[in-house]
Order: structure tokens, then C-alpha cells, then sequence
């Protein structure tokens, strides 16, 4: 079972090694975590882009593209349409932003005629390994759905389920989160948390709880404290939030107050999205290079 980053590592090593379509490819820190998660075997790069930019940065950091599909473009928008095609032909397995705009590439990726949209919702999904939880926790959605109603909620929850599916897990636990744990008629994130709850609950690797409070989802001892009885309590995998500014705040709070560690990747297209922010360190890209590949190879 994967309990920490490392592993999506390990585990995507022994794995087939996925093809990542790198869109705009003429950025050096997403270049250098290509370079690395190409080295020790986890993906077969298409770097697309600035083709003199690429060349130029890979002699830089010691990447020798001798054996590397390089695909020439003269725009983002034509690097973010080859990079989504060679996805929806089958040609690559996955897609990576490089320098480009998100809406950029999420526009070719939603693109009808040759993207990769199916009948879901796109969502971004969080992992993290914090010092003092003993596994990895999911977070979702801090980055793309802003305050989706249950129907949206139900997709997002869907998407992040996929990808705990390939951790190994007997049970994946969920805690849709609230401020508090009983439902409140004047707090419709109360409501729509009891209704995800009911809605997957004749699922069987799955347990769904809501509303929980924070607190309540990540503290068995809480709970005890509190008299609450739960299934997921001290053990969740996955917190879905009501809405991106707590999905936002937690995350954030994870990362610079409880130093945790991370990966993401954008779910509900037909295949994983791998989108990294310039802020992040080159720990997270080559993390969520691995999570991409290992998500990709599941489905």
C-alpha cells in the first residue's frame, strides 16, 4: 500500500513507463523534473515547444535528448493542441503544463473535436504527506471548482476516488467537510456533505462521512472526545471541501505551517492532467510527474 510520496515513486518505476506530453517544454524547473523522472524510469517524455528554448535549457541542466521526441511549435496555443492530441491519439498517456497559461491547455484539453473531455468535471486533487499523519491525505478542490453544488461535489468526489484507487487501499475513507458535524439547514454545505454521504453509501470499498468538522476527520481522539462515532475519524484518505477557499486555506496550511509535502494532478478528463505551479518545488513536480504516470497506467 502507498503511505508515503516516495512510493507513487517506487511503485511508477515498476510499472510500464508512462509517455508525458510536456506542453510549452521551454521551462527550465519543469524540464529539470522531466529530466529526473525520465531518468530513473518512470516516463518516456514528447517535450513540445520552443524547440531551440528546449535544446538550449537541456544542454543547461545535462539532459541529453538524443533519444527524446522533440515537437516543434510556434505558439502556446499550438503547443497546448499538439501536447492534448498526442494524448487523445493514443500517441502519449498523459499531459503536463510547462510554460504556458492553465487556461491554455485546459482549453485544448476541453477542446470537442480532439481533447479529452468525458462526462465528468474537472478537479484538482491534492495529496500530501504530513509529518505527524501516518499516511498520505487527499485534498480536493483547493484549485479549479470555485463552489460547486452537490451534483459538482458528487464528480469531484468521483475523481479523487480514481485516483486513491491505485494506492492499494482496503477501503478508501472520505470526510466531506463542514464546519461542524450535524446537518444545519442554514449551512448547505451541511447538507449537500449528508447527501454524499447517502449517495455513496452502497459502495463497497468506499466509506463516505459528512458532514465532519476538520477536526473530527483527522482525530480519532477528537472524536472520542467529543462522543462522535465514525468510521474515517484519525484515518481519512480523502477530505472533499465545500468550496476553494477552504479547500485553498488547508492546503496551504499544510504545506507552510505543517511542512508537508505534495503532489497534484488534475482529474475528470479521460486522462490525468499534471499542472504545477512556478511556486512549487521541484519535489512536488517530479512528485506529480510520478502520480500522473502511476494514475494514468491504473486507468
Amino acid at each position: 500500500m502507498i503511505k508515503k510520496l516516495e512510493d507513487i515513486l517506487e511503485k511508477s518505476k515498476n510499472l510500464k513507463k508512462a509517455r508525458l506530453a510536456v506542453a510549452s517544454a521551454e521551462d527550465y524547473e519543469v524540464l529539470k523534473a522531466v529530466k529526473d523522472a525520465y531518468e530513473i524510469g518512470v516516463i518516456e517524455p514528447i517535450l513540445v515547444g520552443d524547440e531551440k528554448k528546449i535544446i538550449e535549457y537541456a544542454k543547461e541542466i545535462g539532459f541529453d535528448l538524443e533519444n527524446i521526441r522533440v515537437i516543434s511549435s510556434t505558439s502556446l496555443k499550438e503547443s497546448a493542441m499538439v501536447s492534448v492530441k498526442l494524448v487523445s491519439s493514443d500517441e502519449a498517456d498523459f499531459v503536463m503544463k510547462g510554460l504556458l497559461d492553465t487556461a491554455i491547455l485546459l482549453k485544448e484539453v476541453l477542446n470537442k473535436e480532439y481533447g479529452l473531455r468525458k462526462d465528468s468535471l474537472l478537479s484538482h486533487v491534492m495529496i500530501y504527506e504530513v509529518p505527524n499523519y501516518h499516511k498520505l491525505i487527499m485534498l480536493t478542490d483547493g484549485g479549479m471548482n470555485i463552489n460547486p453544488d452537490f451534483e459538482g461535489k458528487k464528480k469531484i468526489l468521483k475523481n479523487s476516488i480514481e485516483t486513491a484507487s491505485v494506492f492499494g487501499l482496503d477501503k478508501i475513507k472520505v470526510a466531506c467537510l463542514s464546519a461542524k458535524e450535524k446537518v444545519n439547514e442554514k449551512m448547505p454545505s451541511t447538507i449537500d456533505a449528508r447527501k454524499l454521504q447517502e449517495f455513496f453509501e452502497d459502495e463497497k470499498d468506499v466509506i463516505v462521512e459528512g458532514p465532519l468538522a476538520f477536526d473530527l476527520a483527522i482525530s480519532n481522539e477528537a472524536s472520542k472526545i467529543k462522543n462522535f462515532k465514525s468510521e474515517v475519524s484519525g484515518d481519512v484518505d480523502i477530505l472533499l471541501v465545500p468550496n476553494i477557499e477552504m479547500g485553498n486555506g488547508i492546503g496551504k496550511t499544510l504545506t507552510y505551517m505543517a511542512n508537508a509535502k505534495s503532489a497534484g494532478v488534475i482529474m475528470g478528463a479521460k486522462k490525468p492532467v499534471v499542472l504545477v505551479s512556478r511556486a512549487d518545488t521541484h519535489e512536488t513536480k517530479l512528485y506529480s510527474i510520478a502520480l500522473g504516470a502511476l494514475v494514468a497506467n491504473g486507468q
